[in-house]
């Protein structure tokens, strides 16, 4: 059957779907018109709404294509960016290893004008029941030097400026000097000032010019360092304090697990135990040795040997306001240990150290006796000294920041042969054994930091003991480099 469609119908239906076959029918009734009109505003509603849907759909993926390039163009910058940063870093190392380069290679790079500085500051209180001002050590020669306690109440003590930084890629230089009040008048002493090699093989190092010198143990140790206020007795009479010189100093260390090492030096000696010289060459030598380990995840030790030659000429010290001199050999030996222990090494929490120094010194040569103004002596003889002394010491950090300790201080001056001089012209060098021991605590809120209480009773005067307070601080400024062992 064969159904004719109205003829705009047809039409519309054709453009809808093209390919289909409508026939015409004739013209329609008004009411078949209106429904044909219906039908296309339909028609053409649906079509809008799919035409929109297209749009929108056609909008979004637009908008994803232009987010997708946005973030492959981000992700080139990023990228770019990244590239840059490193170039930038590999040049600035470059840069960099340029300059150190140029700062190893080149003595007058801006480091030599920038030196590492540091201010000790080291102020005492002391109450004494002797007078200091005559403190002696019965039984040996005085040695000049810093023997005796600081004045009775308030006092400077000795300070310390020092200044340290690489020459160049060969060199170092160390200049410490010591300020210290003498009668109310400020002194500046040279305490080091020294120049020492970075790159010797196999080991090697060399210092020249005024150093402390390496034998012992303590004698290495800036004041700052000690664990007590003072020095022991066995320093103060055999050394004046430390074994100081201007000379040459040559160290080296085995490439061995065990640590091991051994120097000398050749030095001038023109302090005591040598003289003030009035010829060519040296005067003093030394030797030394060090040894050292550990024991287990705790503990550690070290062992020394040194040995001290000084030939001293026209040595003089005063006994009882009579000027006197000795010339001939001066030998000492000394013998050294330490012990540390720290719970698995860590000595922020608790420690114990231990250490001792037994020194014997041995002089043979002509004591003259009794000079007058123009170094004419009164008498002469040949003169031999046997003496020895030792201390030993213990230090116990108890809890964090707190620290006790206990020293005991022997000499042995042993029996002076004078020879055909009377020695009782000469009651200094009469038998006599000097002790003391001392008691310390401290607290140290930072390694730059501490406060020390030390009690002592001094025996070093013959029939006069000497009870002693010391309060002290010792505050470090600046460049703090790491104590020795």
């Amino acid at each position: 059957m064969k159904h004719h469609l109205p003829g705009a119908l047809c039409v519309a239906l054709a453009v809808a779907f093209p390919g289909a076959a409508f026939a015409a029918t004739p013209a329609a009734p008004a009411a078949d018109l209106k429904q044909l009109r219906e039908q296309l505003r339909e028609l053409r509603e649906s079509y809008e709404q799919r035409i929109q849907a297209l749009e929108k759909r056609l909008a979004d993926t637009e908008q994803q294509a232009t987010r997708a390039v946005s973030s492959a163009a981000a992700a080139g910058t990023t990228a770019s960016a990244a590239v840059q940063s490193v170039v930038k870093a590999e040049a600035r190392a470059a840069e960099a290893q340029a300059t150190a380069d140029s700062v190893a290679s080149r003595p007058t790079s801006a480091s030599a004008f920038n030196p590492a500085v540091s201010l000790i500051i080291d102020s005492k209180f002391t109450r004494l029941q002797r007078d200091p001002s005559a403190y002696r050590i019965d039984g040996f020669m005085p040695s000049g030097g810093e023997v005796g306690p600081p004045r009775k109440g308030f006092s400077l003590g000795e300070s310390e400026l020092a200044f340290s930084a690489n020459v160049d890629h060969l060199f170092r230089g160390n200049a410490r000097f010591a300020l210290a009040e003498d009668d109310g008048a400020g002194v500046v002493e040279v305490e080091e000032v020294n120049v020492e090699t970075l790159a010797m093989p196999a080991g090697l190092k060399l210092k020249a010019g005024r150093f402390l010198s390496g034998v012992g143990y303590i004698n290495q140790q800036h004041p700052h360092e000690w664990d007590f206020s003072d020095a022991p007795l066995a320093y103060k009479a055999f050394f004046g304090y430390r074994l100081q010189n201007d000379g040459v100093q040559v160290r080296w260390v085995a490439p061995t697990e065990l640590f091991m090492e051994f120097g000398a030096e050749v030095a001038g000696g023109d302090k005591y135990p040598g003289a003030e010289r009035k010829a060519n060459g040296a005067g003093l030598w030394t030797a030394f040795a060090h040894v050292g380990g550990d024991i287990g995840d705790s503990s550690a030790w070290q062992l020394g040997l040194s040995h001290v030659r000084a030939n001293p000429r026209e040595r003089g010290f005063e006994d009882n306001g009579v000027s006197n001199a000795f010339s001939g050999r001066s030998q000492t030996w000394i013998a050294d240990f330490v012990y540390k222990w720290a719970p698995n090494g860590n000595s922020r929490e608790r420690y114990l150290k231990v250490q001792g120094e037994y020194l014997q010194r041995r002089e043979s040569g002509e004591l003259s006796y009794n000079l007058d103004a123009d170094g004419v002596a009164e008498a002469a003889s040949a003169a031999r000294f046997r003496q020895s002394g030792s201390y030993l010491q213990a230090v116990y950090q108890f809890m964090p920041h707190w620290r006790l300790g206990v020293r005991g201080d022997w000499l042995r001056s042993g029996t002076a042969d004078l020879g055909t001089l009377d020695p009782t012209g000469l009651p200094i060098l009469a038998a006599y054994n000097p002790a003391r021991q001392t008691a310390m605590v401290d607290w140290s809120p930072s390694e730059f930091s501490r406060l020390r209480l030390q009690l002592a009773r001094d025996k070093s005067r013959n029939g006069e003991s000497d009870n002693q307070v010391w309060l002290q601080y010792i505050m470090s400024l600046g460049a703090h480099g790491a104590h020795k062992f």
